[in-house]
């Protein structure tokens, strides 16, 4: 029996993300008392449900606290599971509060809304450090959400290859709170400053051959292809079934796109699993890259390099 438990911050998607293991044929419940878990997971295995996916929040109240009890419980009776944590930035999940005009489920507890985020955080540290999965949907579309838990979970037993998640972004926007290796690409001629092609993206011909051109792109990725094929193979050595690379340049719409693009190209053509987003691709402005997503209140990129074919 395959047994998720959806958990992370309120606002951060949870109610999305079990319509999503729905429509993959999981049975789902949602705020399901943690000490029940025991008992509801050997009544699914008991009635030959193959696939139970349960949300467990700090909208439990009290019984919130009986969590980690419970997980240890499952553990003893023998009862694999995985844990999917959403999270977000602090700034979006007030802003999706204020949008929704939804009351924070520790709002009764804390005098303001950002006092009862930091509180919630606090109380779901110890489940974010126990997370198979961690997803920040600040910048993430239900389409790429939906991608992550079928690449993830669904076929976690069809296929034991490790999944490669590449993230380009842009320094001045932050840094990616869940990448596991992070290399940082500034170094290399900036096509923003160039007047005829500043203007362009990381997909435009233009500027990939603005990128690809120079001679310390092509040695840095010889040593920067070389180094990740020697990496990869190791960490799926270790069980590892989700590696996050982000590659970063200042705005994250030209340097990081190019070569976050031909890293994805590489692993793909080489047979590992791999998916590509470009975070701050829609601050570039351009018209039709960006847009409102629907359901989750943030801005969304349209294009992928999966939906363009890796095309660096």
């Amino acid at each position: 029996m395959q047994f998720i438990i959806i958990t992370g911050l309120s606002g951060a998607g949870k109610a999305l993300a079990q319509h999503h293991f729905e429509d993959f044929g999981f049975f789902c419940v949602d705020n399901l008392p943690p000490a029940l878990l025991p008992t509801f997971a050997e009544l699914c295995a008991r009635g030959g449900i193959g696939r139970a996916a349960i949300v467990v929040d700090v909208r439990g109240g009290e019984f919130f606290n009986d969590l980690n009890q419970s997980l240890e419980n499952l553990d003893t009776a023998g009862i694999e599971f995985q844990i999917l944590f959403l999270d977000a930035d602090d700034d979006l999940l007030v802003q999706r509060f204020k949008e929704t005009r939804r009351r924070h489920p520790l709002s009764d507890e804390h005098h303001d809304l950002p006092a009862a985020i930091s509180a919630e955080r606090v109380a779901l540290t110890g489940l974010r450090a126990r997370a198979d999965k961690i997803v920040n949907t600040s910048h993430v579309t239900p389409r790429e959400l939906r991608a992550a838990i079928e690449n993830t979970f669904l076929q976690s037993g069809e296929s034991s290859a490790m999944l490669v998640q590449i993230h380009s972004f842009g320094f001045k926007h932050g840094l990616p709170s869940d990448a596991d290796l992070v290399f940082d690409v500034r170094f290399l001629p900036n096509p923003n400053y160039d007047r005829e092609i500043g203007h362009l993206d990381g997909y435009a011909p233009p500027v990939i051959e603005y990128v690809m051109r120079e001679s310390v792109t092509q040695e840095f990725l010889d040593h920067w292809g070389n180094f990740v094929d020697f990496l990869l193979p190791h960490y799926e050595k270790e069980g590892k079934a989700y590696l996050s690379i982000a590659v970063g340049c200042t705005g994250g719409r030209h340097r990081s796109v190019v070569l976050a693009n031909w890293l994805e190209e590489r692993l793909r053509r080489n047979g590992h699993r791999v998916a590509v987003t470009h975070r701050d691709l829609h601050r570039s402005g351009i018209e039709g890259e960006a847009k409102l997503a629907s359901n989750s209140g943030v801005l969304s990129v349209e294009k992928t390099g999966a939906e363009q074919g890796g095309g660096a």
